[in-house]
This record gives structure tokens, sequence and C-alpha cells, in this order.
């Protein structure tokens, strides 16, 4: 069991009726609480949610329609998401108890200010390094517009500007990272054929694909319900059609990819995550068709040459800068 949900259930007497929890780890928390229903934004959380408690998980970048009498949310890490997160659930309260739940080190104590908005909050409880914190909604915000909220940017290409729009929550909100900026100097002479850019936070790999490469088809991956509302903001500003799908990893990629091109994400939340970008190495020669490539970029102190050459091909360095390194391999 999450410790944050060991915190909850301290209090379960709070929750026994309508809750929504917003954000709920993949736990028991659910099975503890049988009146409550979960709101996820992550596509793992989700399915293994949805799996065990049929119907009672909602996936996306709004809360659902469904009546609730008070809700949770678990702290995310961005603290532009909290402040949409927690708009929108108040919207939603009036009158009503809204909560926040978090690690101490995640900054729990900081987000409860945001609630400030909306009454006086108070801490409830703190236990298993985390925080429990409660607001009567006295003054309910009206609900947000997620799209006012995105940021954009625009990329010079050498066929014209791209506009790329991030929205809160997602990857390098508002700005291009060095290491997809690095990627980008090294997209020439890709396999002709289905495209993947996997991890596609606000589309920025993908929609680059398709512009330089507008015969192939192009599909964009990501586990995040807000990256994969950006990565199609994306390509409506840009005119661009390509497919976007949420999933939780490779696994839920096409076959026969002739390319696919990522960079990988290391960290969720507060903590250091490798899994999904191992798996990538692992799984990726699955999905690709012989002669399929990889490239992506990582940091180079990331272990990943070897992963590459056990599970794909012979890796090549096409680019070792700024602390980031660009790998290319070949699946024979």
């Amino acid at each position: 069991m999450d410790p944050r949900s060991e915190v909850l259930l301290r209090q379960a007497e709070l929750f026994a009726g309508p809750a929504l929890l917003a954000g709920l780890p993949a736990d028991d928390l659910l099975g503890q609480l049988p009146q409550a229903s979960g709101w996820s934004w992550h596509a793992g959380d989700h399915a293994r949610l949805d799996g065990r408690f049929a119907g009672r998980s909602h996936f996306g970048v709004t809360p659902p329609a469904t009546t609730f009498e008070t809700a949770v949310l678990f702290l995310p890490k961005s603290r532009e998401l909290t402040a949409y997160l927690l708009d929108a659930l108040a919207a939603r309260l009036p009158d009503k108890l809204l909560y926040l739940v978090g690690e101490k080190r995640a900054g729990v104590e900081r987000a409860a200010k945001q609630m400030a908005a909306y009454g006086n909050p108070r801490k409830l409880d703190s236990a298993r390094h985390s925080q429990l914190w409660q607001v009567r909604v006295d003054q309910a915000p009206a609900e947000p517009d997620l799209n006012a909220l995105a940021q954009r940017y625009s990329l010079l290409l050498a066929d014209g500007p791209l506009e790329i729009v991030t929205l809160p929550g997602v990857f390098s909100h508002g700005r291009l990272d060095i290491g997809s900026a690095l990627l980008l100097e090294h997209l020439d002479q890709l396999p002709d054929g289905h495209l993947l850019d996997f991890g596609c936070g606000a589309g920025v790999l993908g929609a680059v694909l398709k512009r330089r490469y507008p015969q192939s088809q192009v599909t964009m991956l990501d586990v995040d319900a807000f990256a994969i509302a950006s990565s199609r903001l994306t390509l409506a500003a840009n005119d661009l059609q390509a497919e976007v799908i949420s999933g939780d990893g490779i696994a839920a990629a096409p076959l026969e990819l002739s390319a696919i091109l990522s960079n990988p994400p290391f960290h969720q939340g507060v903590h250091t995550h490798y899994q999904a970008s191992e798996d990538l190495l692992r799984q990726a020669s699955k999905h690709l068709r012989n002669g399929g490539q990889i490239r992506l970029v990582a940091n180079r102190f990331l272990k990943y040459p070897p992963l590459i050459e056990q599970h794909i091909g012979a890796c090549q360095t096409l680019a070792d800068t700024d602390g980031f390194r660009i790998y290319r391999a070949t699946r024979s």
C-alpha cells in the first residue's frame, strides 16, 4: 500500500461516501473505500485500477462527470499542474471538503498553501513521511479552461516555424529541452515507413517527423494524458496529421515500425525511475521490422549502450555534447 494511501485510511471515515481520488496510486485504496472512484492521468495506473475495480477509474485531463461529495488530490510533481487540478476539483465542490495528500519531500506543505484561495486549509494528519490537508471550499473557483493554460513556443526549422503547445505538467513545459534539441539535429536518413515518437510529451519530435517525412505514418505514444492532449494541440496548431495514443510503455506501441525515436523519460514524480526506458531498449526489437532503427537521446551517465547492444544491435554514438548522447542502432 502506498504510504499516502495509508495516511488516508487513518481517516477512512472522511471518505466513506462518494469520494473522488485524483491521481491515486494503483494500490488497494479503492478496495478499502468501496464508494470512492478514481481519476488518473497515468495510463498504466488507470489500466491496473480498471482491471481490479472495473468502472471505478476515469482516465483523462478533466474530472469525471459523475457526482462526488468530496475529493482528494494526490500531489503531482508540477506546481502548475497542482494549481489546475485543485481548481478543477474545487470548482465541483462548493461548500464541501477538498483534501490534499502528498509526501513532505514532494512539497505538500507548500502546495497546501495553494488551497488558501478556497478557504482556510488545515493539516489533519502526518505519518509515513506524508501529510493530509483539508479545506472547506468557501470560495469555489470557476471551472478552469485547460487549453487557456497552455504555453506556446516556436521552433525555427528549415522549412518554416513549428508551433509547440504544452500543457501544465508536461515535460519541459513551455520550452525545448536540451536533449530534444540535440536529437532534432540527428533525424536525417530515417528509413521509410512507420515512425514512432516514444514518450512524445508535447509532441515536438512527432510533429517534426511528420513535417520532415510527410509520406511516413507517424505514431506518438505517451503514458500521460496531459502529454497526449499537448501532442494533439501541437499537431492541430501546425495542420499536421498523426496518430496519438496513450499506453504504459513500449508494449503499447504498434508492430513493424521502421524507426523508434525517443527522448525517453527517467523521472517519475520525485523519484528516479528507469523502468520505461530500460523496457524500451529490451523490447524495441519486437516492434521494429528487420532493418528498423532506434535513435534516442540520453544523459551521458545512463548505461544504455550495453542494453542496446544486447537487445537491438550494434550501438553507434552519433553525438556527445552538453552531457547528452545520441545513440543509433539497427535491428538486424
